[in-house]
C-alpha cells in the first residue's frame, strides 16, 4: 500500500525509478556503478522502463516536470526497494498554453535540466565514499556533462530534500500509482 504525505512543492523531488538488472556476479548488485562506488546514469531508461508517475513543480530551481520510470521488475518486487534498485529522476522545463482541454495547461518540453540518480545499497558497500549513505548511493548529472557526477557529498547535496520521506525509504511515493497493487 502506498502511503500519502503532504509536502510543499519546494521539497518535492521525484525520482525516475529504474531497477538495476541483477547482473553483478558478487551479490546481484547494480551494474550502474564502478568499483569505487561512482554511479553512472543508466542509458535508455526512457524507452526500456515503465512510467510510474510525474510531479510538476511550478516554481524554484527544481521547477518543471519530474517524470518517474522503473523497470517492470521493480513494480513487481516493490514494497521495499530491493538492493541494487536504481532511481533516476529527470527534470525537464515546462511551458503553459491554452488548449481545448483548458487554459494554462502545463506540459513538459525537451529542455533537460538535470538528472538525479540513486542506487539502493542495503549492505553498506562504500562507507568511505561521501556519496554513499543512508542505504543509498547518490549522484547528480547536468545535460552538458551527463557522464560527470557533480555531487560531492550526499549529506550536503542530496539528503536534505529526502529527509521528509524518511518513512518511505527516502523516496516520495505518492506520485507513483503504478506501485500501488490495488
Amino acid at each position: 500500500m502506498i502511503r500519502l504525505y503532504k509536502t510543499s512543492a519546494s521539497l518535492v523531488f521525484t525520482m525516475i525509478v529504474v531497477v538495476a538488472p541483477l547482473l553483478m556476479a558478487d551479490d546481484n548488485f547494480s551494474p550502474y556503478f564502478d568499483g569505487q562506488g561512482n554511479i553512472s546514469l543508466p542509458p535508455e531508461f526512457r524507452t526500456s522502463m515503465v512510467h510510474l508517475g510525474s510531479w510538476f513543480v511550478p516554481k524554484g530551481d527544481a521547477s518543471g516536470f519530474h517524470d518517474v520510470y522503473t523497470e517492470k521488475a521493480t513494480v513487481e518486487a516493490y514494497r521495499k526497494f530491493p538492493d541494487g534498485a536504481t532511481l533516476v529522476k529527470e527534470l525537464r522545463t515546462a511551458k503553459t498554453g491554452n488548449y481545448t482541454t483548458g487554459r494554462d495547461i502545463s506540459y513538459a518540453t525537451d529542455g533537460l535540466k538535470q538528472w538525479f540518480v540513486m542506487v539502493k545499497d542495503t549492505k553498506g558497500r562504500f562507507t568511505d565514499n561521501p556519496l554513499w549513505g543512508d542505504v543509498w548511493g547518490w549522484a547528480l548529472y547536468k545535460p552538458d556533462a551527463p557522464t560527470k557526477n557533480v555531487a560531492t557529498d550526499y549529506k550536503v547535496d542530496c539528503l536534505g530534500c529526502h529527509i521528509p520521506a524518511k518513512s518511505t525509504d527516502l523516496v516520495y511515493e505518492e506520485a507513483y500509482p503504478t506501485l500501488d497493487a490495488d
